[in-house]
């Protein structure tokens, strides 16, 4: 019953649209209308807005991290449970019919309170890769990649697969990113002041 509950509250946290939430608070609208049509920072970042797109980037880590927290209060298994949740919550959210953002954000809220040596790998990849090629969803793969291979000598078993079963799920959501990557199609990220 605990894991359910674990399971059930990290999920309901991570379906809270926090993106689609803001800009329509802001006055911009559906944000899924927008760039990528994704409900994430790097789509609310379209709208023109940094401080928009940096709020919903900490709400978004924020729900990630407060999930695992919440599941510590249970023990590891309660905290595995809600932190897988939280991430499906966010991709697959109830409310949008279940059309949710990619879950980088919430995946490093997750690593912070899990391992938070592996966020910091996770976020150092990131931002390298995204100041060298400005593609967000190069970065994201990259940093997945990096966050499942160094978790796997890094963390105990529990978690090491937690995180490569969570870099796997984040990878398959990018799928159409992967074929705008290929094809040369794919929006890059501006750096440059609005």
């Amino acid at each position: 019953m605990t894991l359910i509950i674990a399971a059930v509250v990290g999920y309901l946290l991570g379906s809270i649209p926090f993106g689609l939430l803001l800009t329509r608070l802001a006055g911009y609208g559906d944000v899924r209308k927008i760039g990528s049509g994704n409900i994430g920072a790097t789509n609310v970042l379209r709208t023109g807005s940094k401080a928009l797109a940096a709020l919903t980037l900490l709400l978004d880590l924020g729900k990630g991290a407060a999930a695992a927290l919440i599941g510590m209060e249970w023990g590891i298994d309660a905290v595995l449970a809600a932190s897988a949740a939280v991430v499906i919550g966010h991709m697959f959210p109830v409310w949008l019919g279940f059309r949710g953002g990619k879950g980088i954000a919430t995946a490093l809220g997750v690593l912070i309170v899990i391992a938070w040596q592996v966020a910091l790998v996770a976020a150092v990849t990131w931002l390298a890769v995204a100041i060298l090629f400005r593609y967000s969803s190069l970065a994201a793969l990259v940093a997945a990649v990096a966050a499942a291979a160094y978790a796997g000598f890094a963390v105990p078993g529990e978690r090491a697969v937690l995180i490569a079963a969570i870099a796997l799920v984040v990878i398959l959501k990018h799928h159409e990113n992967i074929r705008r990557l290929i094809a040369g199609t794919e929006s890059r990220i501006s750096f440059r002041k609005s």
